[in-house]
């Protein structure tokens, strides 16, 4: 996904912040980057190798020569990478670095390196604010390296200044921007929803529809990989989702209301993919309700029409986009509900299309703007029609 392919090494020094590299390791595999450690000896004492193991699924290295007599090829390691990241970087390790000392293995292949660096100073305050701290710090950014913080905040000494290290998270945004910088929607607020509801009738019976969420999540995914930060309203379905999407799961329609009304006055986009029940029972029975001789009667009531409200609150920066179903008049019917709720885009699909609608891998649509411009386009892959659409959305913003 946001770093599929990307080969980073990971360098960590003897600085207590060297515990939030497991965070850092855990967050850079969830982006499906292939991450190798390297740790000096002193890191050793702040977080153990094999956690850095396991959580990377390589083998760690620290010393030059394993105990069975083995050899840890720092130029190897130099030439894998795409990119080799320093954190928590020590005063001592960036002063090896400019001075080219490498009686590390980690300082060694610094020196073998060939892809670009990004190094995250950690340490105490007086310490970051020394004169050769900063001298050397001025030197690494002249050989064109990535310099991330340190951070403002409460230090190990006790002391509360500059050189925290930088948040984890914070680091792979960084080391995101350096493989991807050209996202169009760079930290835009999108609220996406998808998947259906489920209207409860009793404990153990609901009223719902075949919404699998495939499209809603395909959206989602194609709006992270544009740098987007995605809040995804997800109704009751099994698929998973990329962990940086801040997915929120609902049952009901009410449920995804009260999200919804939370979540979008921040949102510059929001992009209605879910399927809502528009009936939901009036009454909800405590008890499983018994088979009887008799038909069984359910009285249904209006569920509060999500879209509308939002429609009707929306801001004159915000994006609002909708999805219509239809099975006749399609046309007629997705331009009135682009009108009537006040949308900028409805994105129309018809269960009359082959290979369109619930379940499927794949939808045909048509996109609607709110000049009545119709765009139509072929039977496509869901991960194919997300991408039209986030196309359609980026040119409305931009224009």
């Amino acid at each position: 996904m946001l770093l599929s392919g990307k080969k980073v090494l990971l360098g960590i020094t003897g600085s207590i912040s060297a515990y939030k590299a497991a965070d850092l390791c855990r967050l850079l595999i969830q982006a499906e980057a292939s991450v190798r450690v390297i740790m000096t000896e002193a890191s050793t004492s702040f977080i153990s190798p094999l956690t850095l193991s396991v959580l990377s699924k390589n083998k760690v290295e620290v010393e030059f020569v394993n105990d069975d007599s083995t050899w840890n090829n720092h130029v190897e390691l130099g030439l894998w990478a795409d990119l080799f990241v320093v954190a928590p970087a020590s005063a001592t390790t960036m002063a090896k670095f400019v001075n080219g000392i490498c009686d590390n293995l980690l300082s060694a292949t610094y020196l073998s390196i060939r892809c670009p660096v990004l190094i995250a100073p950690a340490m105490d305050h007086d310490m970051y604010l020394h004169p050769a701290t900063a001298d050397n710090i001025s030197v690494l950014k002249g050989r064109n390296h990535i310099i991330v913080g340190p951070e403002e905040g409460e230090l190990a000494s006790g002391l509360i200044g500059k050189g925290r290290l930088t948040e984890p998270q914070k680091i792979v945004d960084r080391i995101v921007d350096f493989f991807n910088p050209n996202q169009r929607l760079k930290n835009v607020h999108v609220l996406i929803t998808a998947g259906p509801t489920q209207e409860a009738i009793d404990p153990v019976r609901y009223i719902s529809n075949h919404s699998s969420g495939k499209m809603g999540i395909a959206i989602a995914e194609a709006l992270l990989k544009e740098g987007a930060n995605v809040t995804l309203i997800c109704g009751p379905i099994q698929l998973k989702t990329h962990n940086f999407i801040h997915r929120i799961n609902i049952i009901s329609a009410e449920e995804m209301y009260n999200a919804c009304e939370l979540h979008f006055p921040k949102a510059e986009i929001t992009i209605m993919a879910a399927a809502v029940a528009d009936y939901t029972s009036e009454t909800i029975s405590s008890e499983k309700m018994k088979k009887k001789d008799d038909d069984l009667v359910i009285k249904l009531k209006k569920t509060r029409d999500i879209l509308a409200y939002l429609g009707a609150n929306k801001k004159a920066n915000q994006i609002l986009v909708g999805f219509a179903l239809e099975t006749n008049n399609e046309l007629e019917h997705a331009k009135d509900k682009l009108k009537r709720k006040n949308l900028d885009l409805i994105v129309l699909n018809s269960l009359r299309n082959s290979g369109a609608g619930f379940a499927g891998d794949t939808n045909q649509i048509t996109i609607i703007d709110k000049h009545n411009n119709v765009e139509d386009f072929p039977l496509k892959s869901k991960a194919e029609v997300a991408t039209d659409i986030i196309e359609r959305i980026i040119e409305l913003k931009n224009a």
